[in-house]
């Protein structure tokens, strides 16, 4: 074998050689975990307290009433058109350890934003966030400090705007049963409170916090008086959790005498992992409350909400309740209210929730349609998404 042949056959040997050395060590390293390219947006909305949350719908009146209004609802008050609901921006830092500070500020926009605005904040200037729709789409929703003292388990004080303590669902149809709201969180108590908050949790069953505040969705208070308010939480077992609520003070304006109070119920009971039967009372008085006559008013209501989740994906919801605005301070007629709801749910992957609603409002005086009708029937859509 001349030296030629015997020089490419050793040529080809090594460069064999290094093609298959070339090809493992390529493999080897595309098996190694790469170099991280960017932030995990999980972990910074984790890192930053940060949530947002959009809910809309579309709500369809049967009555067809010209004004285009569902009567007597606040947050799903437009018929036969689609609407923003619902935009929010949260931040939040809380407090778990004690002599840790914190903060929550919670930014609202959108047709429900009109409706709980607090005086001397923001929105119309109205007597009552009840009273009526304000003009102003944007709302501070919630913004307050956080302190936990290293007192005993830890005693909690926020201070600033906060949601009120109050009923059985939110302003954020997410974390209620149905997507409409009832009567009672409408028209029966309160929307936010301006203010100091201390709580306790004295075990896992019993906690108590005390309130001292402007009162009623003031953000500004409108005389020199402060609202008191108490808090008990009791959770004896997992099935089983009741919360009672106390609110007294002066709401009139410029005027310290005259108190309003409110007492409120919350029980939910949870027979079984799938079940859950949410019951809710609300009773008050307000010395003097009613304007034109000057006689003491009074309204009361009691609600029922039934949940039942069917899979993992679906649930199922019907609320009962009954209001009666005896003096028609609340809802501008004297009147007893009822109402009936039912409301599918369907929770689809990603953070989105689908409810359809139908809903019956019945009152014992022509209050639907211009006091054409004693009652009016809806069926909606509503959407809500999370991040």
């Amino acid at each position: 074998m001349n030296m030629n042949k015997i020089g490419r056959i050793v040529g080809l040997k090594i460069g064999m050689a290094i093609f298959c050395a070339t090809a493992l060590a390529a493999t080897a390293f595309a098996e190694e975990p790469k170099p991280a390219t960017g932030l995990n947006p999980d972990d910074v909305k984790k890192a930053l307290g940060i949530s947002f949350y959009l809910q809309g719908g579309y709500t369809y009146n049967t009555g067809n009433p010209a004004s285009q209004e569902n009567d007597l609802r606040v947050f799903d008050h437009k018929a036969d058109s689609f609407g923003l609901d619902l935009a929010q921006i949260v931040i939040t830092k809380d407090v778990t350890t004690p002599d840790s500070s914190g903060f929550k500020i919670k930014l609202s926009s959108g047709e429900t934003a009109k409706w709980i605005h607090a005086r001397g904040l923001s929105g119309a200037a109205l007597t009552s966030s009840q009273a009526g729709e304000g003009t102003d789409a944007f709302d501070v929703t919630e913004a307050y400090v956080s302190y936990l003292a290293p007192l005993g388990k830890g005693l909690r004080f926020d201070l600033g705007k906060m949601a009120t303590y109050f009923g059985a669902e939110v302003i954020e149809a997410k974390d209620n049963a149905n997507y409409s709201r009832s009567l009672l969180f409408n028209y029966a108590i309160p929307f936010t409170h301006t203010g100091l908050k201390m709580g306790y949790g004295f075990t896992d069953a019993l906690s108590v916090s005390a309130h001292v505040c402007n009162g009623w969705d003031n953000a500004t208070d409108n005389n020199k008086g402060k609202s008191l308010g108490l808090s008990i939480g009791i959770t004896p077992a997992e099935s089983f959790a009741a919360v009672l609520n106390y609110m007294a003070g002066p709401e009139q304006d410029n005027m310290t005498r005259n108190p309003r109070k409110l007492a409120d119920a919350v029980v939910t009971i949870k027979p079984t992992k799938k079940l859950a039967l949410i019951l809710n009372y609300d009773s008050a008085t307000e010395k003097m409350g009613v304007v034109s006559t000057g006689e003491d008013a009074k309204w009361s209501g009691a609600a029922g909400i039934i949940k039942y989740d069917l899979t993992d994906k679906y649930s199922l919801s019907v609320r009962a309740e009954s209001f009666d605005d005896k003096n028609g301070v609340r809802t501008g007629t004297a009147q007893k209210l009822t109402e009936y709801t039912v409301t599918p749910e369907i929770r689809l992957n990603g953070g989105l929730i689908l409810r359809p609603e139908y809903r019956h409002d019945a009152s014992n005086v022509y209050s639907f349609k211009a006091g054409e009708k004693k009652s009016q029937d809806t069926i909606a859509l509503g959407v809500m998404y999370s991040w």
